[in-house]
């Protein structure tokens, strides 16, 4: 395990020093920068007593190889490492029908932080997705989710298929997206407990994946474009979701 790990940009700092402060280590804040978003930042780093270091644009860009870091840069400790243990744990403890996401091969990490950002905004318990051929939690993926890797539990997992039939041991019923399916998700009952999963960039869910399903589902597409992108699509789904959850009895 690394002794320690970058997270960089506005949101996901700030989302850290919320959640989980005594993970950093060390901020690197853009010199001569002083505007009300980065003294925020820098106030709640002298709350807990984290050392500040005003850098130059060049440092900035050198920790994060380029990437968009909005002047600020934090070394920290990695966080809890979250297994399929962790996961039927947190299912016995919830109070509520599960809520899932489960992402079959997403490989952008730009498209996992987007799926990441929009299902921590939906209310879903944790994102799960497969350890081999998938993007994983990297520095870029947590700057695109704006905080939410920070809050939301990933659960990356050795076997998806064998997870899967787990889940459903568990009573969570799996509503797979796919273009061929022959109801909507505006016709899926999605109020109970639920995973709902959403495939690689291009190629969709793969064959076993859409076979473990109980249900698939379309979302209907009115013009030429014969798909959206994953993190697009999934926030069709969610959102439909919640919009039935809320209006259950």
């Amino acid at each position: 395990m690394k002794d320690n790990e970058l997270i960089y940009g506005l949101h996901a700092v700030q989302a850290l020093l919320k959640s989980a402060p005594q993970r950093v280590q060390e901020l690197f804040l853009l010199q001569g920068r002083n505007d009300q978003r980065l003294q925020k930042i820098a106030a709640a780093a002298q709350q807990n007593e984290i050392p500040v270091q005003q850098v130059s644009r060049t440092k900035l860009d050198e920790l994060v190889d380029e990437e968009n870091h909005q002047g600020v840069v934090a070394r920290c400790t990695p966080g809890e490492n979250h297994d399929e243990a962790f996961l039927f744990r947190m299912l016995d403890n919830l109070t509520e029908p599960a809520f899932l996401l489960i992402l079959d091969g997403v490989t952008d990490p730009h498209n996992l932080g987007a799926c990441m950002r929009t299902a921590e905004a939906a209310g879903v318990h944790a994102v799960i997705a497969p350890k081999d051929k998938s993007a994983g939690l990297t520095p870029v993926a947590r700057k695109v989710a704006c905080g939410a890797a920070e809050v939301l539990p990933f659960v990356p997992v050795t076997n998806l298929a064998r997870t899967l039939k787990k889940l459903q041991e568990a009573g969570v019923w799996l509503f797979g997206a796919a273009g061929e399916a022959k109801q909507s998700v505006y016709q899926s009952n999605l109020t109970g407990p639920i995973g709902i999963l959403m495939g690689a960039e291009g190629d969709g869910l793969r064959r076993l994946t859409q076979e473990t399903c109980d249900h698939l589902m379309n979302i209907p597409m009115a013009g030429t474009v014969s798909s959206l992108n994953v993190s697009v699509a999934t926030g069709v789904c969610l959102f439909e979701a919640v919009r039935q959850r809320q209006q259950k009895p």
